[in-house]
């Protein structure tokens, strides 16, 4: 067991108890009062093991351990998705129970994060001296935007080489490339529904969506699945990351289906983004096929308006993608945008990572790409570096979230292994 197993479990829980899904700006928390006490309470416990930290105005933060002109980077995140729907526990409440601590942010990224730090503070105790100053990197920004990450640039230097400690094991050599755009669908002057909305993020498959019909038609409601209390029309589905819309349900479907006959915006939406009539999906390389998840539906003042995560093979163009999105004949905004990552599989960064993973759990592996977007891409040589492993249940950006003790026991055996032989 790790000596430092037991504190790095309470730690866990405490960050979860913040809630730091992006909220309102207030003066000194850019991202809303939650994510800066969470960013605050981390750096302060790196205080009192020991560490220099900084916080950069409230955007990102950073400990700091070692001295040396070269850095190595260890970029990990304390924002969180929104809780969302269909929790069983607090999903701020950080409880420690049958093996696991759960909430949200427990796996993604609150979890690796405090490992990461746990296992500096290990290496220290041990007397290691690093021959590289390590900086760990807390942003407050990750899930929707990276503004974090900016400021940082602005305010501070990005090392060039490092990890992420927030995808998949075994270690990740390419992701792809991922767009956020909204598109706007056009009504009549008198659409079927009143109201039609759902879903709280871009990076999150709609798990709760509701409308408003003008005329409600029981019968197909009921053959959709559809829900029906007093006025309202209810979808319910089931929340995942929106890098992998497979392992969940989207909500916004059976709606747009109940609603497709009788609107040719909706018809028009559904064709485009639920049955692919362009073939976007089809695009593929060794990094994966395409995907397209609408995850967020709003109806304003005649504008159907549908916010979708796409992630897109890591050797495509993104001016491709643009040019089918075009096809569809409506107007659409870029809301994020971030290129693809693509690390040679036999680099020594990669080869050391995967080395340590299969000195650890005895396993042989090899090198993964993903369609997650890790903060690895914010540097010029870096990889995304656990803490999932194959077989896990999926628990990011879902209910009931949670990492298991023993996880957390592996992956101080892991980060402390994986500092010490790339920082030595």
């Amino acid at each position: 067991m790790h000596p430092y197993l037991d504190v790095a479990v309470k730690s866990i829980s405490e960050m979860i108890r913040f809630d730091s899904s992006r909220k309102k700006h207030k003066r000194g928390a850019p991202f809303g009062q939650g994510a800066y006490e969470c960013l605050c309470r981390f750096l302060s416990v790196a205080e009192e093991l020991g560490f220099e930290t900084q916080n950069y105005d409230g955007f990102i933060g950073e400990v700091t351990f070692g001295e040396g002109e070269e850095e190595f980077a260890i970029l990990c995140h304390l924002d969180v998705v929104p809780a969302g729907s269909g929790w069983t526990k607090d999903p701020f409440g950080g409880i420690v129970e049958g093996g696991k601590i759960w909430g949200r942010g427990a796996v993604d990224d609150k979890g690796p994060a405090v490992c990461c730090l746990y296992a500096l503070k290990a290496l220290k105790d041990s007397g290691f001296v690093p021959s590289k100053k390590i900086k760990l990197i807390l942003g407050c920004n990750e899930e929707d935007g990276w503004a974090c990450i900016d400021h940082y640039n602005q305010v501070a230097a990005m090392p060039e080489r490092g990890f992420s400690p927030d995808a998949d094991f075994p270690v990740i050599y390419a992701e792809k490339g991922i767009l956020h755009v909204r598109l706007h669908f056009p009504t009549k002057r008198r659409p079927p529904f009143h109201y039609l909305e759902g879903g709280t993020s871009a990076n999150m498959v709609c798990d709760y969506c509701e409308a408003r019909p003008r005329a409600l038609t029981v019968t197909k409601a009921q053959e959709l699945g559809l829900e029906i209390e007093g006025k309202k029309l209810i979808s319910r589905g089931k929340s995942a990351h929106g890098s992998t819309p497979e392992k969940g349900v989207n909500a916004i479907e059976p709606v747009f289906r109940f609603f497709m006959e009788k609107s040719e915006a909706v018809r028009r939406a559904y064709e485009c983004l639920f049955e692919d009539i362009y073939g976007l999906k089809g695009l593929h390389d060794e990094t994966g096929y395409l995907t397209l998840s609408p995850n967020i539906v709003k109806f304003r003042k005649h504008d159907l308006q549908v916010t979708c995560d796409i992630r897109y093979p890591a050797t495509a163009d993104v001016n491709d993608i643009h040019a089918t999105l075009r096809k569809f004949g409506v107007h659409y905004e870029t809301l994020h945008h971030q290129a693809p990552l693509m690390l040679g599989k036999d680099s020594e960064l990669v080869q050391t990572l995967l080395g340590v993973y299969e000195e650890c759990t005895g396993k042989r592996a090899q090198p993964i790409a993903i369609g997650g977007g890790t903060y690895a891409r914010a540097l010029k040589y870096g990889a995304a570096f656990g803490p999932e492993m194959e077989g896990d249940e999926a628990v990011i950006h879902q209910a009931d979230e949670y990492i298991t003790i023993e996880r957390v026991n592996l992956l101080l055996e892991i980060y402390q292994k994986a500092i010490e032989k790339l920082t030595a």
